[in-house]
């Protein structure tokens, strides 16, 4: 085998040629051939009793093809082996021009490597991390969320309010034509939920069973393109107002939130429990956003093209996928790849750098810590022993916990080394429940 690093077009980028001798290819090929004469089936003849010419002549462009890739691949993981590579992507083989008395066959292998990362002074990255207190009012205020989601509706003759469900039949037209979705029939909104637009909840407040009214509202600038910033005349009738009626909190109410015996103590607890545990969540959520960027920040190093474009696939086809799920046919899916590169690239310099900086460490995830990790999920459901053997069924779920556990102690190795501080959060902010 002949090997030579060519030019190198970037960084990155390194160029292998490797031969196949023409002598030890063709041996291979026979090798194969007389390997599939013995199975393969051919009418007229009993399996292993077909003609080796035969054989060759209506699968040999197939196995010469087989063994030809075999043998680069065989090769240039030989010469990769030999130089060192860390190999980043998949390669590409380029053929080279050879005379016809040629004793080998070359190929050119185009890839590219891992980088090389050097990581910054972290001391210099600061981090703010919420302090945040549940308390018992925090824990009512999630009880009363619980009630209005459980709430009944009764029909009643007066004005609409905040609070209350309204049906409706609505016509919108925009210099007097209609657009798509501006108009319905039997159409329900829960006035103060922000379904609507502000201005289009504000005209049915007020208005009773029956009532009819015609008014405009100017689409936000923010709003689909084929409507921002136009005036739209809707025309509303109003087929029914109920008001809400809430669910008595009591040992019914316990039982449908999952506690069978109906204590409503042991519901609060349980309520506190699962509040709390969010809270956590969100807390590490954003300590772990301020301290990946903190690392991509600090860090300096390139990122291979190849890894880019194949996220930018995968980010593309999964997209395109998930609108295919909701209904959309491939003909209405317009979704240039281009539109998934930044956020690929950065998902990509985030993933080298956790990988770098897990394998310079030692902080690979521990059986104990995924264990840790699978039972802290499993606590929200009804039978957590179950889940946590499902889990260990699954290689895949697996492998995405000891992923999740690795950035948790990418994490922690990090703040070691950053600036910290605590910052007292009221709870509303945190949940992102806070009224502007």
């Amino acid at each position: 085998m002949q090997q030579a690093v060519e030019t190198k077009p970037s960084p990155l980028e390194r160029q292998l040629k490797v031969a196949v001798p023409v002598a030890q290819l063709e041996a291979d090929i026979a090798q194969r051939i007389k390997q599939l004469a013995r199975t393969v089936k051919m009418q007229g003849f009993r399996p292993g009793k077909v003609p080796l010419k035969m054989v060759e002549r209506h699968y040999g462009f197939q196995v010469r093809q087989e063994a030809l890739s075999d043998s680069v691949q065989r090769l240039f993981a030989e010469a990769v082996r030999s130089q060192n590579y860390r190999v980043a992507g998949m390669p590409r083989f380029e053929p080279v021009q050879a005379g016809a008395d040629a004793t080998a066959f070359e190929f050119q292998a185009v890839f590219e490597v891992y980088p090389e990362i050097t990581m910054g002074e972290l001391a210099e990255r600061k981090v703010t991390r919420p302090v945040t207190e549940v308390s018992d009012k925090d824990v009512e205020a999630t009880i009363e969320t619980l009630r209005k989601q459980r709430a009944t509706y009764e029909r009643v003759a007066r004005g609409a309010a905040n609070g209350d469900l309204v049906n409706i039949d609505f016509a919108g037209t925009v210099d007097g034509a209609p657009f798509e979705g501006g108009s319905g029939q039997n159409f329900t909104v829960v006035l103060g939920e922000g379904r609507m637009l502000p201005a289009f909840e504000a005209a049915l407040l007020g208005l009773a069973e029956g009532a009819q009214k015609s008014f405009p509202i100017v689409f936000p600038e923010d709003y689909v393109e084929h409507l921002k910033g136009k005036t739209a005349e809707f025309a509303v009738k109003v087929n029914q107002v109920a008001e809400p009626r809430l669910a008595e909190v009591n040992a019914d109410f316990a039982r449908s939130l999952g506690v069978e015996d109906g204590d409503v103590s042991r519901m609060r607890n349980e309520i506190r429990q699962n509040i709390e545990r969010e809270v956590r969540k969100r807390i590490q959520a954003r300590v772990k956003e301020q301290v990946m960027e903190g690392l991509v920040g600090s860090a300096t190093f390139e990122v291979p093209r190849s890894l880019i474009e194949a996220e930018t696939a995968r980010m593309h086809e999964a997209a395109v996928a998930d609108l295919k799920s909701r209904g959309m046919t491939s003909q209405n899916i317009e979704l240039p790849a281009d539109l998934f590169a930044d956020r690929a690239r950065h998902r990509v310099t985030l993933g080298l750098l956790v990988a770098d900086i897990v394998r310079k460490n030692e902080l690979a995830a521990r059986a104990d810590q995924v264990r840790k990790v699978i039972e802290e999920h499993a606590e929200s459901f009804e039978q957590p022993a179950e889940m946590v053997r499902w889990f260990y069924t699954q290689p895949e779920r697996m492998g995405e916990v000891e992923a999740v556990v690795m950035e948790d102690n990418v994490v922690e190795w990090s703040l070691a080394r950053m600036k910290v501080e605590d910052k007292p959060t009221a709870f509303e902010e945190l949940m992102g429940t806070k009224k502007a």
